[in-house]
């Protein structure tokens, strides 16, 4: 079954006092493009997640994020009370000392002193909380795979429907092209008779239209265009991603149906024509976004 590019998966989960958020959008792209923005904490990691993703994903323009949302006051720098009373107390002897008059707002005048706010140390990334971030990359990825599947279930169905149409379309030249032969005949031998002045050998013009019809058969072109329509078929039944085969495929059957456009010297056979290259037209435009 053939799968979309298109997708997108999320997950969140909790780690303590902490939600850890992934997000991931795919759309179409000849590659896999992958561009990220990931969470100070977790950047140490970042080759591993690529390999994460590009295995999962194989292809596409991917944005993945994973972001840290931490439970409210746990951000919050803790104040050094003690310098900040040891503060307090100087001022107010030197201002008795000296006559300075105290500050009328001490909480700004404390809070830009030096120290005031304790250091915290920078934060370590735990394997423990890696295994939780990385099991919830998975789920991100699991859910996007899974859409995928969804879209490409979508597309395949629409492609069946357009190759269908293709084939009754190539059915519907069949008698058109049967006739087509004594028309010919019948043109060219009627155009001779209004010339009555001109005599004709009547076993060299049977000679010259079996070669005028061969140059005009479409009958090994019929047959390719419909071992195309058999494979790619067959091609969306396979287990690998088939996107770029599936696009070849729709080129040839774009030869096969224009070189019978080209020999078809009918206008009900043209159009025809014209309508299996709208079918077509429509296929190669959703094989952009297979897989």
């Amino acid at each position: 079954m053939i799968q979309s590019m298109t997708g997108y998966g999320k997950s969140v989960v909790a780690y303590k006092n902490k939600k850890i958020n992934v997000e991931i959008k795919s759309l179409n792209s000849k590659q896999l493009d992958l561009s990220t923005r990931i969470a100070p904490l977790y950047r140490e990691k970042e080759m591993e997640i690529r390999q994460m993703v590009s295995a999962s994903l194989v292809r596409g323009k991917v944005d993945f994020s994973v972001w840290i949302e931490k439970e409210a006051g746990a951000d919050a720098t803790p104040i050094n009370a003690a310098i900040v009373e040891n503060y307090y107390r100087q001022i107010k002897e030197i201002s008795a000392a000296t006559g300075i008059p105290e500050p009328t707002d001490w909480y700004a005048t404390l809070l830009r002193l030096p120290d005031v706010t304790l250091r915290t140390d920078t934060e370590l990334l735990e394997d423990e909380e890696w295994e939780v971030a990385r099991a919830a990359i998975q789920e991100a990825l699991n859910s996007l795979v899974d859409f995928r599947r969804q879209e490409g279930m979508a597309l395949q169905k629409k492609f069946n429907e357009k190759i269908d149409n293709i084939a009754t379309l190539l059915k519907n030249i069949e008698p058109l092209e049967k006739s087509r032969v004594e028309k010919i005949r019948n043109r060219i031998v009627d155009g001779l008779k209004e010339i009555p002045e001109v005599d004709y050998d009547k076993n060299r013009l049977e000679q010259e239209l079996i070669y005028y019809i061969e140059k005009l058969d479409i009958s090994e072109e019929k047959q390719r265009l419909a071992n195309h329509l058999k494979y790619f078929r067959e091609t969306m039944e396979e287990a690998e991603a088939q996107g770029k085969k599936l696009g070849f495929i729709a080129q040839e059957m774009g030869r096969e149906i224009n070189t019978t456009g080209s020999k078809s010297n009918q206008a009900e056979m043209q159009n025809i024509v014209v309508k299996m290259k709208d079918e077509l037209e429509q296929i190669k435009e959703q094989v952009l976004n297979v897989l």
